[in-house]
C-alpha cells in the first residue's frame, strides 16, 4: 500500500524538485522516496466538488493498480489535464505509459 501526501510542504518539495513526465491525460511529478506516497492535485477548472472528488478517486485507483509494477518507491503527484470525460482505463493507460517512459515500471 502507499501513503498519501497531505502536507503543503511535501507538495511544494515535489513541485520544486520533482521530475515531470507528461502523458495525454495527466502530468506526473515524482521523486525517489523511502516509502511510496501519492498526492493528487485537481483544480477547480475541472468542475464542482463532486466531479473533482470522482477524478481523485479514479486517479488513486489507477495508481493503486500500477503500484505493484513500480521498480522502487517514489513520491508521486498526479495532475489530470482537462477533458470532457474521465475514465479509469484512460488514467491507467496514461499512468502506465508515463511511468514506462521514465523507466520506473518493471
Amino acid at each position: 500500500m502507499y501513503t498519501r501526501i497531505k502536507k503543503n510542504n511535501d507538495f511544494q518539495k515535489l513541485f520544486s524538485r520533482g521530475k515531470k513526465c507528461f502523458s495525454p491525460a495527466l502530468i506526473l511529478l515524482y521523486l525517489p522516496a523511502k516509502k511510496t506516497a501519492l498526492g493528487v492535485c485537481v483544480s477547480k477548472k475541472h468542475g464542482k466538488s463532486v466531479r473533482r472528488n470522482r477524478i481523485k478517486r479514479l486517479l488513486r485507483e489507477a495508481f493503486r493498480k500500477q503500484m505493484p509494477y513500480l521498480k522502487g518507491s517514489y513520491a508521486v503527484i498526479l495532475i489530470p489535464k482537462q477533458a470532457q470525460e474521465y475514465t479509469l482505463q484512460g488514467f491507467e493507460k496514461s499512468i502506465a505509459s508515463a511511468l514506462k517512459r521514465e523507466g520506473l515500471l518493471q
